[in-house]
């Protein structure tokens, strides 16, 4: 079940919410069954063995047990942080995951609970299915349940700020889950705006980035190819270059993606095939529907091409 972008719920509708803390992670499943924990991402990917120190998760729930939560990492100021879990997100072989366990290490904070001890749950509005998670005591190592909030979402959101959190999630208390869904009974409230984007192509830098990344030109899904909404060139660390110099070698292609690129800025770039999705902080919209002030946060392998929002 996925959130929709919107505003906190009107005053008068408060008391029939519940708010969470919106923790700038990827969201993943963790299915539990005689002690075994598979971990399965948004695009259905198993990424259990990136992640070990979940697996004594397993020995704390009994199974058959489905939970939902978000996998977090946090910064050198104790901030959970999109950018430092990058660094765990594509890593599988086994001695590269162990070093990072001990560099980076990630906590599973576990929001809702789909299915305990084999009894389905999402037929339970909201609140029910978050009193039988909180009966379970999850606390451990490197995995808990977060408090939520029954009305006062005004303070939550501002509490979130003052923490310097990525928002809220407001959910109506008497939701049931819809697997699989986006709906209007969830919502995400962010702080700071962002939004996924399409890679089609990118150019080369200038001055200390000659010969490799300066910036990345971004699509939206749109009839025809992708529509163009702009360059984004700053928020990338060497890692990150590293990392997508490689990435985007790899999907090169002579054929443009987009449908609609500004001649001068088809000079010197050079396209790749659209199958990247990033997630990049905005300022605004400009009046010729493109990004001002974008930058960069970070892949998305958890989100295809076509989950983009065209809009």
């Amino acid at each position: 079940m996925l959130a929709v972008a919107g505003a906190l719920p009107p005053a008068a509708d408060d008391h029939r919410w519940g708010f969470e803390f919106k923790w700038d992670g990827v969201r993943a499943l963790c299915l539990i069954d005689r002690g075994a924990v598979h971990l399965i991402s948004r695009n259905d990917r198993d990424i259990t063995p990136s992640y070990p120190e979940i697996a004594p998760l397993g020995a704390a729930v009994a199974g058959p047990s489905v939970l939902d939560g978000e996998l977090v990492a946090f910064d050198d100021n104790g901030r959970p942080s999109f950018g430092v879990l990058q660094h765990r997100m594509h890593v599988t072989a086994q001695r590269a995951v162990q070093l990072l366990v001990r560099q980076v290490p990630v906590t599973y904070f576990v929001f809702d609970a789909l299915v305990l001890s084999g009894v389905d749950l999402t037929g339970e509005p909201y609140h029910v299915r978050r009193a039988r998670l909180e009966e379970l005591g999850l606390q451990g190592p490197a995995w808990q349940c977060p408090p939520y909030f029954r009305s006062g979402g005004a303070e939550i959101q501002a509490a979130s700020r003052a923490s310097g959190l990525e928002g809220v999630v407001a959910k109506r208390l008497d939701s049931t889950y819809r697997s699989g869904q986006r709906s209007e009974a969830w919502r995400k409230i962010k702080n700071v705006q962002t939004r996924d984007i399409v890679i089609g192509g990118w150019k080369p830098g200038q001055g200390g980035r000659s010969g490799r990344l300066g910036s990345l030109m971004m699509g939206l899904p749109a009839a025809g190819g992708l529509r163009y909404v702009g360059n984004v060139g700053s928020g990338f660390s060497d890692r990150t270059l590293t990392d997508l110099d490689a990435r985007l070698a790899a999907l090169a292609t002579t054929e443009s993606p987009f449908a609609d690129v500004p001649r001068e800025l088809l000079r010197d770039a050079r396209w790749v095939r659209p199958e990247l999705v990033g997630e990049v902080a905005y300022g605004e919209w400009t009046g010729d529907r493109r990004l001002r002030h974008p930058t960069w946060r970070g892949l998305r392998p958890d989100i295809g091409p076509g989950e983009v929002d065209g809009a």
